[in-house]
């Protein structure tokens, strides 16, 4: 599975004086499309405590806190000598921003190519 990070805000919205309106739309919209193919795909994300959840992309916002549909959240039990791994069944979650350590998309090799220019 790829890495995805999204880019900051000024990635997605870049308005610099330098660029001319119809390249930051079309720039903004080349980003858009990228991201509805990711629609309802299986990701994995971790975040900073070590946790990971996988679930379907349901959306991103600006501030690229990522919502995920049917979440199951995956830990490793400490208690345990070989760490076996706990799960449990969230439903829809947002994972912020913020919280984020990594995030894997589960898609072909071409897909994973094409979404790696992602922060372009």
């Amino acid at each position: 599975m790829p890495d995805v990070n999204p880019a900051p805000d000024d990635a997605y919205y870049n308005t610099s004086t330098t660029e001319s309106p119809e390249t930051t739309t079309g720039s903004s919209s080349q980003h858009v499309e990228k991201l509805r193919k990711m629609l309802f795909r299986r990701m994995l994300v971790g975040v900073n405590d070590g946790r990971y959840f996988l679930g379907l992309f349901h959306c991103v916002d600006k501030q690229g806190n990522i919502l995920l549909q049917d979440a199951v959240e995956y830990r490793s039990a400490r208690h345990s000598a070989p760490s076996p791994t706990e799960q449990r069944s969230l439903g829809l979650i947002l994972i912020p921003a913020a919280c984020r350590s990594s995030c894997h998309v589960d898609c072909s090799v071409e897909e994973s190519m094409s979404l790696l220019c992602l922060n372009k």
